[in-house]
């Protein structure tokens, strides 16, 4: 059985204005949603007998009747984020405020067929469920998301450079069916920006974007609290686009420049060359894991490994420079397992760039920081765009004034 959220369309606007100001007193909900205060009453008793709202004792002083403040609780509305990828997948639970209550990480897609692997993530599901004794009913949805060229609407992955056995695959159907929890699917760089947006309550600037870097490059896009969606759910993928240098062009992507697998092949050439560095290739090749070793030597100070960093975070420079002047950007996060180890560095190459070559400076400054959940930012996010989907769109008719 797949459970769906099922609350009143009056009752996701209240919950929506209350996580939106923390606390807040009916007569205040009613001035934020335009709810009349009849319907604000009925709503969140509602909710207050579901266990999502409670009534925190706190009173704001007026001149008549003192007003009893209401609050969420947090754990009784909560989400799962599943993290799909190659080399590894993460799963999480997180609760209505976008705080992290539980986490796994599981073997990769790379290797299994999605049937199994389905199967898998079912398991650990279940399993951070009983670790944190959480009920079913807090559940209000799984988000899925994943690299590639994605069919948000039917949740299936249509192409994929990393993930080629899962094309055509109905993800989040399959998932929905595994767990028993609603599901949709979600891009990566696009999750990490609701992610973000989510926890913080209110977007970094009036335009902002998150580069998610993993096995590609993506950027999710955010103009004031909304997410920029295009005409398909497929905006941000610059890992495909073709990096200038000198003149001319090289014939060559960011995602074949400037991600993990880039790097690490660019190490084992040069390291085949007796380049003199402290860098040893691992003996299976594993490009992630290699990456991972040329970040922590680089964070060491080992000039072979902070020079082929510094090549990357070029690359992905040339492109994040495109994107912030395209848009009129104000604001700018790195997220993605790639930045996890690095990413101080990548952050300080990319703060040059966008102080020297950002159009619009004299205007404004681009503000640049590295996000709160590196690797996992899209899981989280993924788990967010479910509460988001949970809590701001309702099941039922439009909202009775």
């Amino acid at each position: 059985m797949i459970i769906p959220v099922r609350l009143r369309a009056s009752a996701v606007a209240v919950l929506a204005a209350i996580r939106a100001m923390g606390q807040a007193s009916r007569v205040e909900i009613a001035e934020q949603t335009g709810l009349t205060q009849a319907t604000v009453s009925t709503a969140v008793r509602d909710l207050i007998a579901s266990g999502r709202v409670v009534e925190t004792g706190e009173r704001t002083p007026t001149r008549g009747k003192p007003r009893t403040l209401l609050a969420l609780r947090p754990l009784a509305t909560c989400a799962i984020g599943v993290q799909l990828g190659a080399e590894s997948i993460v799963v999480c639970i997180t609760d209505a405020i976008g705080a992290v209550v539980a986490r796994s990480r599981i073997r990769g897609a790379r290797d299994d067929a999605p049937a199994p692997t389905i199967a898998r993530i079912a398991r650990a599901v279940n399993l951070l469920l009983t670790t944190t004794g959480l009920a079913r009913e807090a559940i209000v949805g799984i988000g899925v998301v994943s690299p590639g060229l994605l069919d948000l609407e039917r949740g299936v992955i249509l192409r994929s450079r990393t993930l080629p056995r899962w094309v055509g695959i109905e993800l989040a159907q399959d998932l929905a069916t595994a767990t028993g929890f609603a599901a949709a699917l979600e891009n990566d760089a696009s999750a990490a920006a609701i992610g973000e947006h989510w926890r913080a309550a209110t977007s970094a600037s009036a335009a902002h974007c998150t580069v998610h870097m993993g096995a590609t490059v993506g950027v999710g896009i955010l103009s004031g609290t909304e997410l920029f969606r295009g005409a398909s759910g497929n905006t941000g993928a610059i890992g495909p686009l073709p990096v200038r240098r000198g003149g001319s062009w090289l014939g060559t992507t960011v995602d074949d420049l400037a991600t993990p697998r880039a790097v690490a092949e660019r190490a084992y050439a040069l390291a085949a060359q007796n380049a003199g560095t402290r860098f040893e290739p691992s003996p299976e090749r594993d490009r992630f894991h290699d990456f991972q070793r040329i970040a922590t030597l680089a964070v060491r100070g080992d000039e072979f490994a902070r020079e082929l960093i510094a090549e990357s975070a070029g690359y992905l420079g040339d492109a994040l420079v495109t994107v912030v002047n395209l848009l009129d950007l104000g604001s700018v996060s790195l997220a993605g397992p790639a930045f996890e180890i690095a990413g101080t560095l990548y952050l300080e190459r990319l703060s040059e760039r966008l102080a020297a070559e950002a159009f619009a400076s004299e205007r404004h400054p681009v503000r640049i920081h590295l996000a709160d959940q590196l690797s996992d930012a899209a899981a989280v996010g993924g788990a967010a765009h479910a509460l988001r989907l949970a809590i701001t769109t309702p099941e039922d008719a439009p909202i009775e004034h």
